[in-house]
């Protein structure tokens, strides 16, 4: 099954893809880098959907997407993602693939309704502290790149906010996370690919089953540098996930 639409929420369209049979497994939910579309996917979308049901989508501004009339920060975006989950009647549990500024988004998610999340894929997703603890460690050309780039769906302010957003929750999540770090970053020195590893093994402290597999030879797209290893996380969420019901259904019959 592969079905493309542009589904309404409140007064504009999101553009959706849905592929695959869910099979009585949850649904992988997958958010895309800042300025990134659901073409950010293609590389692991087609192997997926023959486990599961996958949804990917092109956040508001993006792609073929409506522009949202709310501002651009993670909260606004997930209440996006929820209305678009519900409009296509899409039920929980979900697994959670989220690269770069997506997986700000899909922990965000994860904290709101942690009823709904079966676990979670970081995939090289932006540290919480990125901006206070990594960026003043690269040069001065880089940083000022850096900030340069925020024009295609919020801006810098916006995006920062996203980050301090996230850095509320207090909570641990108690669902599976699979930090995946990029081990070959573009320009990044010896000691600043090791502060990102170090930074991204941090991540993995959200959830109290959170776990970091180093991805050596990706560069900031591990899914398209390495896409078995982002097509092995999900597998091994779904596994997880099968396994904890089966201990379920065994707990209620003893």
């Amino acid at each position: 099954m592969n079905r493309e639409m542009l589904v309404p929420i409140k007064n504009f369209n999101l553009y959706a893809k849905l592929t695959g049979k869910k099979n009585n497994k949850p649904t992988v939910v997958m958010d895309a880098g800042y300025g990134d579309y659901s073409k950010a996917w293609d590389s692991v979308i087609g192997e997926l959907s023959e486990i599961t049901e996958v949804l990917v989508y092109d956040r508001a501004g993006l792609g073929k997407s409506g522009k949202s009339p709310s501002r651009r920060t993670s909260r606004e975006m997930v209440k996006e993602l929820k209305e678009l989950l519900i409009g296509l009647n899409i039920k929980p549990p979900y697994i959670m693939v989220g690269h770069s500024f997506g997986g700000v988004n899909v922990s965000v998610y994860a904290h709101e309704y942690p009823e709904e999340v079966a676990g979670l894929v970081l995939v090289d997703s932006t540290p919480v502290n990125y901006r206070e603890r990594f960026l003043p460690t690269m040069t001065s050309d880089f940083q000022a790149a850096y900030r340069k780039q925020f024009v295609r769906e919020g801006n810098y302010e916006e995006f920062m906010e996203s980050l301090g957003q996230l850095k509320e929750y207090e909570e641990t999540l108690s669902m599976p996370v699979l930090v995946l770090s990029a081990g070959k970053k573009d320009h990044y020195s010896e000691a600043s690919q090791e502060l990102w590893n170090d930074m991204q093994r941090e991540l993995a402290l959200i959830s109290s089953k959170g776990e970091c597999v180093l991805a050596k030879n990706s560069a900031h797209y591990i899914q398209r540098d390495e896409p078995q290893v982002v097509i092995k996380a999900v597998e091994k969420l779904i596994e997880l996930h099968s396994d904890e019901k089966v201990e379920t259904i065994s707990a209620i019959n003893t």
